[in-house]
């Protein structure tokens, strides 16, 4: 049975599968999940050399993660010279025998708490991932895609 799905309806009474959520506040900088990181195609790699301890960049955010370290998923509100608005997927990578579909929309959950009414989007480089259709973890989670940067990322959103 799927989290939060309904349990059984008598009458006029539901009750609801009070599952808590797959997550888990991580922090910027811990190694396993740099770990993580690095093995997302968006990782920064340095020409000089340097491998800096954080990975996140600069603004609010929160880093959620598995407790077994196999998935991370970023969110970031800061300044971003694309001229887009809201909070920031930076990173969603996953590991995990969980649905991305299923993480991305406790994540979504998660966000609407910490930032209430806030616009939800992501870029996605589509020549970088495996899928044939580049993001559809995040169409299945209710996401839309909503256009594309000067340099050709794909923009998803979530309203």
């Amino acid at each position: 049975m799927e989290r939060g799905a309904v349990l059984s309806a008598k009458a006029s009474q539901i009750e609801i599968i009070a599952c808590p959520p797959h997550w888990i506040v991580g922090q910027d900088g811990e190694p396993e999940l740099k770990k993580l990181y690095n093995r997302h195609y968006s990782a920064r790699h340095y020409k000089d050399g340097r491998k800096p301890k954080k990975f996140v960049g600069p603004g609010e955010h929160i880093v959620l993660t598995l407790p077994d370290r196999s998935a991370i998923f970023v969110w970031r509100k800061f300044l971003d010279e694309s001229g887009q608005e809201g909070i920031n997927c930076s990173i969603f990578r996953n590991e995990s025998s969980y649905r991305s579909s299923d993480l991305i929309r406790e994540a979504d959950a998660i966000a609407d708490f910490c930032w209430p009414g806030e616009r939800h989007y992501t870029y996605v480089r589509p020549e970088a991932v495996k899928s044939r259709n580049p993001g559809w973890c995040f169409i299945c989670a209710g996401w839309k895609r909503c256009g594309r940067t000067k340099t050709n990322l794909l923009i998803l959103e979530k309203e």
